[in-house]
Order: structure tokens, then sequence, then C-alpha cells
């Protein structure tokens, strides 16, 4: 049976190494077209230096045109790092800019645009998309932001930490038969809603995982496709409430807690008094908003940290390792291999 989101695509993987990134992209309608071929671009790389390679495929069905040829544009490109994963009309890039950068994103496409801000933060920056007033926001981390097709998404930074983002990019097409299809056309800029979030985040991992069970893939776009139609109803867009669950005051409360002692071990009871719950009904009630126990959303949040450092090349992986409280190197790596499937060092050696 045909599913939401994989309708008339059909997927090949290419793998490309350029500078060490490895670049994963759906096969255009047109094979042998310069035309139709999509784009990429290193953070080292001029136009003139780009190669397209030959592409040799037969596929029996392309999508009608290469949606994804047009992606966020962000200048300068050799302060940021991209890496790139499409499959079956879903695209996810990974952005990585350092501290103390000033850059420019700009975009505005047939495809609608979703935004993870998963860590960082800025000094000064405008975040802009139609129809909505520009955000000056600092704290940029567990933000998400939603760009409707052929609406312009304009964004700048002065970094104060590194920032660490990824993009969705997501056919509209595939996206008719959802519920409430008409949120596919209103915009949000930083809202918050901790299960599409979850949902995203592991749609992302699938996408770039070496196995990749498709019918699993597709079940999450599915979820992610009407949990993206179903946030932030309201116009406030922050999360309705959750009968078991802990308020919207104790997500942000316990949430800004956890960021801020990343590299620290946090007792469930500091959490608890946070909230003013009892032990037993905070991790009920945790569980119940964010899906996961609390030290395992801890650790997760941890291993995000990991990443952003361990893109830094200047630094090394026992500085990493302390920087995030684990004094025993082994201990990091035990840790980060179980959230992530890899090893700190295969984790490095793939940006």
């Amino acid at each position: 049976m045909e599913t939401l989101w994989s309708r008339n695509y059909h997927s090949t993987r290419l793998d490309t190494e350029l500078t060490g990134w490895t670049m994963m992209t759906t096969s255009p309608s047109n094979v042998g077209s310069a035309a139709a071929r999509v784009p990429w671009r290193t953070s080292s790389q001029n136009d003139e230096d780009l190669k397209q390679p030959e592409l040799s495929m037969d596929l029996p069905i392309a999508p009608p045109r290469d949606l994804f040829g047009e992606i966020v544009e962000i200048s300068p490109s050799n302060l940021v790092k991209r890496h790139r994963t499409a499959r079956y009309g879903i695209m996810v890039e990974s952005i990585y800019a350092s501290a103390h950068s000033r850059i420019q994103f700009n975009y505005q496409s047939h495809a609608h645009l979703l935004i993870l801000y998963e860590d960082g933060a800025r000094r000064d920056g405008e975040t802009a998309v139609d129809g909505l007033p520009p955000s000056r926001l600092r704290k940029l981390a567990s933000k998400l932001t939603f760009v409707p097709a052929g609406y312009g998404y304009r964004e700048w930074h002065d970094t104060s930490t590194a920032v660490r983002l990824s993009y969705l990019y997501l056919n509209p097409v595939t996206l008719e038969n959802a519920a409430h299809a008409d949120a596919f056309h209103t915009p949000k800029v930083f809202f918050e809603d901790s299960t599409l979030w979850a949902s995203a985040v592991k749609l992302k991992s699938v996408l770039e995982s070496e196995n990749m069970d498709t019918a699993y893939l597709e079940s999450l776009a599915n979820v992610l496709a009407h949990e993206l139609s179903c946030s932030g109803q309201d116009a406030a867009w922050t999360p309705p409430p959750s009968r078991g669950g802990l308020a919207s005051w104790q997500m942000r409360v316990v949430n800004a807690y956890i960021e801020e002692h990343l590299n620290e071990q946090i007792p469930l009871i500091t959490l608890a008094r946070l909230t003013r719950l009892s032990k037993h009904h905070f991790c009920r009630a945790f569980k119940h908003s964010f899906g996961v126990a609390p030290h395992k959303y801890h650790r997760q949040r941890r291993m995000q940290q990991a990443k952003v450092l361990l893109s830094d090349r200047a630094a090394s992986i026992t500085e990493v390792s302390l920087a995030l409280g684990y004094p025993i190197l082994s201990s990091f790596s035990d840790a980060f291999h179980k959230v992530t499937g890899r090893t700190p060092s295969q984790f490095r050696k793939n940006l």
C-alpha cells in the first residue's frame, strides 16, 4: 500500500567523500542533466572547485522535480560545516558553526523547512520568517522554527557559543493527507514542543543510520507529519497541558536546570524540589512529558553537547570527556556509544 511519505519516491544512496564529509542524496529526475543534479557545498570549496560526479542510475520512477536542489544559503560558507542525507522525499542537514562567528542564513523554496536548534547561543542576531515579527532571542537550544513552503526565512547570528542545528526539508506533496493540513501554512518561530522534537530527532537518527529500516522510517515520517500539523495550535505556540505530566512552567524550569548542569550528576531530589513534587510523582510526570526518564534525558542532552564539542577538532576527545564531567575516558566513550551508536572517535572521523 502506498504510504504518505513514499509516494512517487524511489531513492538511491550516493556516498561521496568531500573533505571528510559523507553526503547521501536522493537521485535527480533527469540523470545526466547538469541542471538536475543536486548541488552541495563544503566549508572549503569555491564554486570553481566543485566537480559533479557522473551518475549512472536506472530508476523506474523518479521524482517529478529536484525539490531539494534549493537548500538554505549560508554565508560565509567557510565558517560552517554541513552534512546532508536525503531519502524518501525527506532531507536532513546538520549544521555546525563555531563560537564567535558571524553568519547569515537565507531560504525560500517549494519545500517546508523544520529547524531544530540543538545547541548554541548568540550575542546578537535576528530570525525572521515572512508573516511574523522578527525575533532576537539569544538562547537558541531546544527551540524549533517552522518555515512553510514558499515563505522566506532570514536569520543571522553573532555566535557567543558554538551553534549546532538541523534542517528537515519536507516535501509538501507528502503532507497533503495529514491531519490539520492548514497548519502547514502557518509559520512559527522559536517555539517549544517536546513531542515534536523527540519525533524529529528520532527521524533524523533513522535517516542517518547505516542500517535503515524503511518501514520504520515511513512510520516515523507519518508521525512527524501528524505532530507537526497539530503543534502550536494556540496563539502562543506552547504545548497544551498534559494530564499526568508536568506543567509548562515545570518543564521550562527542569529543562533549564539540566542544560546548565550537563557536566554534573544531578540528584533526582533536586529536580523534584524545583517542580515542588515528590520524587515518585516527579519521575512519573517527567516521563509522561518528555517521553523518557529524567536520567536518560539528561544523558541524551549531555551527548548532544558532546557532539558540539567533538565537532571542534581543536579539542581532544579527552578534553571533551573532562568538560562533560567524565574523568574516565572509557566511561565517556561507553555513554556516547550507548546514545549514538558510535564511539567519539568514529563520530569525529565522519564529520
